[in-house]
């Protein structure tokens, strides 16, 4: 559906060149919600935008549904771009134009016929919640409000590609959940490819099935969201993994451990899938002769997948200590023991099914 092949954008500021992008070789298929995420300055809105040719690629080629956008003529590229639409963080808006307007203002510009306009219009303001709005104008929305009204011009000219620029930066947290809800609603029901920019794990945890993260203008770790989040490969993504799966216990707590007679470990316990509903830890207890002592605990879902993590204390003497840890490394988790100081070392793999968030 979109291709980056070897896509790189070079800009020229004050005679020096700047490498907004550099080598990017990405594939969104049809029907993805695809979901790049960096930092700012990671080169993800430059991204975005040579998807429409609203920045051109210093080298490399732009792929829509296979066809190069850099080699279509001046009007082959004008019907292309009618199968893309944009939201905008900002939402873009004519404030001198009702919501009616506004939404019917790519059709006005395709000369459809009058009729059809309406038609359409009030169709979209339906999907999208906001029919009794027709009237109303910009400056009296509230910020979601302004963003469905950018969704459904985005949507007026039946695109089977949507961008989406952080869409919901410049929204609240309830309102940010709703317009994804809406973006999935469309995707489903739509059949339309979406492709997400944003700074914000959270919003690739709660719609997109595919990701990519970007860093200083390169693709540095991709694949499907749940792969990602399970397995991080980079500091820079399992820094974004842990702004929504925390996997730390505070330094407090470490202070508070007691030194007895017997030997005391921490370990980090991962657990993926089936896995995540094993009573583990209660059964660890009743079978060896060790004391646990859970420190921190977190369990997610994603895509109807639930990924969790636990970090204990086990306490006991030695042989009884190895006896549990082997015992908990033979049901399907990833054990890795932790420092005093919360780093993790030893990593111990125990199945397919097991994985790893490297510390």
């Amino acid at each position: 559906m979109i291709e980056f092949k070897n896509v790189s954008k070079v800009f020229d500021s004050n005679d020096k060149k700047i490498h907004a992008l550099n080598d990017i070789n990405v594939v969104v298929e049809k029907g993805d919600v695809f979901g790049v995420i960096g930092f700012s300055g990671a080169g993800k809105s430059t991204l975005i935008r040579t998807v429409n040719l609203l920045e051109y690629p210093t080298s490399g080629e732009v792929i829509i549904e296979g066809k190069s956008l850099a080699m279509l003529s001046e009007k082959e590229l004008r019907e292309e771009k009618k199968n893309i639409g944009m939201i905008f963080q900002h939402f873009n808006l004519l404030n001198s134009k009702t919501v009616f307007d506004n939404v019917a203002m790519p059709l006005i510009l395709s000369k459809k016929k009058k009729k059809e306009i309406e038609e359409r219009v009030y169709e979209i303001l339906r999907f999208v919640g906001l029919e009794d709005k027709a009237k109303n104008y910009p400056n009296q929305l509230s910020g979601g409000q302004k963003q469905r009204v950018g969704i459904a011009r985005a949507l007026a000219t039946n695109p089977s590609i949507l961008l989406c620029d952080e869409a919901t930066s410049a929204l609240d947290p309830q309102t940010t959940k709703s317009i994804l809800n809406l973006l999935k609603k469309i995707n489903e029901e739509y059949k339309i490819t979406i492709l997400i920019i944003t700074h914000e794990m959270e919003v690739i945890k709660e719609v997109c099935n595919r990701v990519a993260v970007m860093e200083e203008g390169r693709v540095i770790e991709s694949g499907s969201v749940f792969d990602i989040f399970a397995r991080p490969t980079t500091e820079t993504t399992r820094n974004f993994v842990r702004s929504v799966v925390r996997d730390d216990v505070p330094e407090s707590v470490y202070k508070m451990l007691k030194e007895d007679e017997y030997t005391s470990r921490i370990f980090k316990i991962d657990f993926l899938g089936a896995s995540s509903g094993q009573p583990l830890i209660s059964r660890t207890a009743k079978k060896y002769q060790v004391d646990i002592n859970v420190l921190f605990g977190n369990i997610t879902e994603l895509q109807g997948m639930p990924i969790g993590n636990l970090i204990v204390e086990l306490i006991g003497n030695d042989v009884e200590l190895e006896r549990a840890l082997q015992f908990i490394r033979n049901q399907d988790v990833e054990v890795k023991e932790v420092s005093e100081n919360g780093s993790h070392y030893g990593t111990h793999r125990t199945s397919a099914v097991g994985y790893a968030i490297h510390g």
